[in-house]
């Protein structure tokens, strides 16, 4: 089994008694990019703010010093619609699972409907 990850965290896990090994695909896309990109994707937002915050958490625990671990996003979509802000942020994390699984040590989110 291969498990293909974008970023430098990881090299090897296990995954239910299986050993999997990870390859590291380098990519010229940014964090910020690829957050971007997938929001987008998964929500086709109306409004769609990506802010990098790393330069904020510079030197504290948990910061890798990459420059790219810390990220505040605002997002309106019509998929929002309905939703708690539980379920709407459970929404961004799991499109966001692999980075907030590697390089992303936090990420603070508004999420919106329209109208709200």
């Amino acid at each position: 089994m291969v498990i293909w990850v974008i970023g430098n965290k990881l090299d090897s896990l296990h995954v239910k008694g299986f050993y999997v090994q990870v390859f590291l695909v380098e990519t010229d896309m940014s964090i910020e990019q690829t957050i971007r990109e997938k929001l987008t994707d998964a929500f086709t937002p109306l409004i769609l703010q990506v802010e990098n915050d790393s330069h904020r958490h510079a030197g504290h625990a948990g910061s890798p010093g990459t420059g790219e671990s810390h990220f505040r996003v605002e997002i309106v979509s019509d998929k929002f619609a309905g939703l708690s802000r539980v379920d709407r942020h459970r929404l961004v994390n799991e499109a966001l699972s692999i980075e907030l699984n590697g390089a992303v040590h936090a990420l603070a989110m508004k999420t919106k409907a329209p109208g709200e």
